[in-house]
């Protein structure tokens, strides 16, 4: 704000006060005799007049959307959720009765307290309420003298050191938009399909209409490809990825792709729908803190010798840099059982939901690493209950430059989604 309309706002805010000077001790009188019925007639004329006068003298502009939402006939609290002094009279400019109004003050208020009893505090802001994540020594706290506080509604211990993934801080499922396609609650099951490594421009292409036809909602392919062998096909990086976005434009389903290191982050930023991370990088810390700061969703999968805790902690990272659009994917984990590639644990699925609000989606081709196996556990898992699947695909399994074993052609992959709608269908999902 310009120094003149600071000036402004000061002789209009002094002004104020003396102008209406009358109608202040008229105010005070009345309150003192208990006659409530006058002071809400004075609040009610003069408040909101003189919180638009502020914001018209400062410049100002307000739109205001969703009055029709607010209780017509029971008290209701207004919490200022952005750090501003302007939080109360844009308010009050914009209600037509005097409300409860907590603003900055008061939370930090809270915060300080917490502080200084040597607690570290995460404050989550939410549609409709703030939580106070404490993570520290928390037996001191009485919750007693927390409740005191009128300004908090509910104590609720965490033993769980996840706070903002935690289903009792968002107890409303999370839904994820991925360039169009929403992941998560009770939307349609979703379903990412595509080739392990990304072969050229014509092989993303021909693929991509194959899973659409067999009703595929994201094209998933890897441009970046983490192997276990130095010598193995690494996978064709950017170019890669472009021909991913050329098979976008030609179907419209958004594109998920791995992500190995940070400097390739702008480039993700730019053409990618959903950013994954593989397994091997769940715990890949540094990189979890630079995606937080990214601006897309992000598919984490499970590590290979990680429990359920330690993921949604990976998660966790993610969040806490501020990027709250997580997906998990359970791809199976490594256990004695050498039939299979991975063992996929379904149970997670159920697990993922009662503690945390994210979305769960399985990838049932890494999971096995054998193709005929892919179908049934593509069925198993929407009777589980994900929110998505992730499916390898190629025209020709025999000739892939990778992962060709697990892979399934466009027709079977066709054939396994029918089955699955099947089974959705029973469960009460659409897919």
């Amino acid at each position: 704000m310009s120094i003149f309309r600071t000036i402004v706002m000061f002789i209009y805010l002094f002004g104020y006060m003396i102008v209406h000077y009358g109608v202040l001790r008229r105010a005070e009188r009345a309150l003192a005799a208990g006659d409530m019925q006058l002071v809400e007639e004075l609040v009610n004329k003069h408040i909101p007049h003189w919180s638009r006068g502020i914001l018209k003298v400062t410049g100002v502009s307000l739109s205001v959307e969703g009055l029709e939402n607010i209780p017509k006939d029971t008290a209701c609290v207004f919490v200022g959720n952005h750090r501003s002094y302007y939080d109360i009279p844009l308010l009050l400019a914009s209600l037509d009765k005097p409300h409860g109004i907590l603003a900055k003050e008061e939370l930090e208020k809270i915060v300080d307290k917490f502080e200084k009893q040597g607690l570290d505090v995460t404050l989550i802001t939410g549609k409709d309420y703030n939580v106070f994540g404490l993570v520290g020594d928390t037996t001191k706290i009485d919750e007693r003298d927390v409740l005191a506080n009128p300004w908090i509604d509910n104590v609720t211990r965490v033993s769980a050191p996840y706070k903002r993934a935690n289903r009792l801080f968002h107890p409303a499922d999370s839904v994820i938009d991925c360039g169009g396609v929403k992941i998560g609650g009770k939307e349609k099951i979703a379903v990412m399909a595509g080739p392990c490594s990304i072969e050229g421009a014509e092989q993303a292409l021909r693929i991509a209409q194959g899973v659409k036809a067999g009703g595929a909602t994201l094209f998933r392919g890897g441009a970046y490809k983490p192997r276990t062998s130095p010598y193995s096909f690494q996978g064709l990086e950017t170019e890669g990825i472009l021909d991913m976005v050329k098979a976008r434009e030609a179907t419209g389903m958004p594109i998920v792709s791995e992500l190995m290191s940070e400097d390739r982050i702008p480039e993700f930023e730019e053409y990618v729908d959903v950013v994954q991370i593989g397994a091997r990088n769940m715990q890949n810390f540094q990189l979890l803190k630079a995606v937080g700061k990214m601006h897309k969703p992000v598919l984490l999968k499970r590590g290979l010798c990680n429990t359920i805790e330690e993921w949604i902690m990976s998660a966790e990272y993610i969040m806490a840099g501020g990027n709250e659009q997580v997906i998990l994917c359970e791809r199976g984990i490594r256990t004695f059982e050498k039939y299979t590639r991975n063992t996929l644990d379904l149970s997670a699925v159920p697990i993922i939901h009662e503690k945390t609000h994210l979305p769960i989606i399985v990838d049932p081709s890494h999971a096995t690493g054998k193709a005929n196996l892919v179908e049934p556990m593509m069925i198993a898992a929407v009777a589980a209950g994900a929110d998505g699947l992730e499916v390898e695909v190629h025209y020709d399994p025999q000739h892939a430059w990778s992962d060709g074993a697990q892979c399934l052609t466009p027709d079977s992959f066709a054939q396994a989604m029918a089955k699955c709608r099947q089974v959705a269908w029973a469960i009460g999902r659409d897919m």
